[in-house]
């Protein structure tokens, strides 16, 4: 049984104006996430919720300025950003980045090899390689190409998701990788992210505007994160009643 825990996390972010103070973001996030749990976090655009993730990822951009990340009672914001990915903590972006001139079955490979400790044997690594593509609907020919250059929006979530099902991480954090994707997307993409939770049992932090995607991946925890915390959590009725009255009621809250 794997725990993420995370408990009191204040993170600041470097301004864009280099003679301004950081901007205070997260201010005092508690969640915790275990093996074979699927949390939902929902929340108004600027509530800080993809702070969160690149924070737990180890971003440079963000400080932390009070709290603890552990997993399994190891300290996470100790760890560098490769130690984190090696120790089982997986990111998928909100914006994939492209690499010109690294293919994508270079990427693959070297990116296995680097969290299993071991290069996986080609053969061995080319059949499961070939069918973690055919299970998101990707041409073969895709591995020959560079890292997401040149790719839609809807083939680099694809991309995303299929690291996620070669690396087999403990705790995967998806940061609204449900954004911009059409329904058949959507569908192949959620259907990768349920393979990998179902065969590794590993724990899923969804990070989402939009409930639609939660009709494909069933969350067993919703959290409301607003003004930088989370404010309210739940069942995934909670996802409902967001998707019927939207955030004010809980912008209200904090405001008062």
């Amino acid at each position: 049984m794997t725990t993420l825990e995370i408990r009191d996390l204040h993170v600041d972010v470097a301004s864009s104006d280099p003679d301004a103070e950081p901007i205070h973001i997260l201010k005092g996030v508690d969640l915790t996430i275990k093996s074979g749990e699927k949390h939902a976090i929902m929340g108004p655009n600027g509530s800080g919720k993809s702070t969160l993730s690149y924070a737990i990822a180890g971003h440079p951009k963000y400080t932390i300025t009070s709290g603890t990340v552990t997993l399994d009672g190891e300290d996470v914001l100790d760890m560098t950003v490769d130690e984190r990915a090696r120790a089982g903590i997986f990111l998928a972006m909100q914006y994939p980045v492209e690499v010109p001139g690294v293919s994508m079955s270079n990427f693959l490979r070297s990116a296995a090899t680097a969290v299993r400790g071991e290069a996986p044997k080609l053969r061995h690594w080319v059949k499961e390689a070939r069918e973690a593509m055919n299970d998101l609907d990707i041409d073969p020919a895709f591995g020959d190409r560079s890292v997401n250059e040149g790719f839609s929006g809807g083939e680099k979530k694809r991309h995303e998701v299929l690291q996620l099902g070669l690396l087999k991480p403990k705790i995967a954090i998806l940061d609204e990788t449900d954004s911009g994707l059409d329904v058949d997307a959507l569908r192949i993409v959620s259907e990768g992210v349920n393979r990998y939770t179902e065969r590794e049992n590993g724990g899923l932090l969804l990070i989402t505007h939009y409930t639609r995607i939660l009709q494909y991946i069933k969350p067993d925890f919703v959290h409301v994160f607003v003004s930088g915390r989370v404010v309210e959590s739940g069942g995934p009725e909670l996802a409902d009643e967001l998707e019927r009255s939207g955030y004010e009621r809980f912008t209200a809250a904090v405001a008062k």
